[in-house]
């Protein structure tokens, strides 16, 4: 073979190599997403990554304050948030990558106490009682947990009553740990955090027909370096893996 010829075929093996799908193996994504996701999404990137060995990191907090990051320019992949509205605003930015926004989960609103001695309480108008001083809620003026809880207090007149007792905290995982610490005698939180603990037990369920809408969506950010894993990534959220894993932590999967 002429070594022209050989050059030639070399380049064209070179080239070919950058169509394959070793691109996205060499990826790695930054997923920003609310904190009630955290076990699920762990569970179900160690899969993806498996599959298709694109890395998978996580920055977990409270929707509200993942959306500012983004706003500001931090970098990240793929958002994935508890609430439509934080959503929103990024979209109305011009932020999100067109048609890949998708609302792909929804959860339940719970009141925990001390799984060893907690309060006797069992339901939320027990709340107005004197024997909750505190009660934990993810900061119900941002964080999406929070906002979800003061809906549906404020729909049963309780609001009123309850919000001098409220402690604020950063996100629905921090609203649940003071709880697990007895420092605090009650927490509204999801379903789903609710149910990773030991130390808390559940002692009243929102009823559905009363809960505000429980919406979880998630897009690729326009700004991403990694677009085509990040499709991939949000492709594989809508499996049957993903789907079995999200319902064993007590999501409602949308069909």
């Amino acid at each position: 073979m002429g070594g022209w010829n050989r050059i030639v075929l070399l380049a064209v093996v070179a080239l070919s190599g950058l169509a394959s799908p070793s691109i996205l193996r060499a990826a790695e994504i930054s997923v920003f997403a609310a904190a009630s996701l955290s076990d699920a999404l762990k569970e179900i990137a160690a899969g993806f990554t498996k599959q298709t060995q694109v890395r998978v990191s996580f920055n977990l907090g409270a929707s509200s304050f993942l959306a500012r990051q983004i706003q500001e320019g931090a970098p990240a992949d793929v958002f994935f948030s508890a609430d439509e509205t934080k959503m929103d605003t990024l979209q109305q930015a011009g932020l999100l990558l067109n048609a890949t926004r998708k609302s792909l989960l929804s959860n339940s609103l719970v009141l925990v106490t001390a799984a060893v001695g907690g309060v006797d309480i069992h339901s939320a108008s027990d709340l107005t009682n004197s024997k909750v001083k505190r009660l934990a809620l993810a900061d119900p003026k941002a964080v999406p947990a929070g906002i979800y809880a003061k809906a549906y207090l404020v729909s049963e007149k309780l609001w009123a009553a309850i919000q001098p007792k409220v402690v604020p905290t950063d996100n629905v995982r921090a609203a649940l740990a003071a709880v697990e610490s007895g420092n605090i005698e009650a927490g509204m939180v999801f379903k789903t955090d609710a149910a990773m603990s030991k130390k808390v037990k559940v002692v009243f369920e929102v009823p559905a027909a009363k809960s505000p809408k429980i919406s979880y969506p998630a897009a690729v950010v326009k700004d991403s370096k990694q677009i085509d894993a990040a499709k991939q990534f949000l492709r594989h959220l809508q499996s049957d893996e993903a789907t079995k894993i999200f319902q064993q932590h007590g999501f409602i999967v949308f069909q």
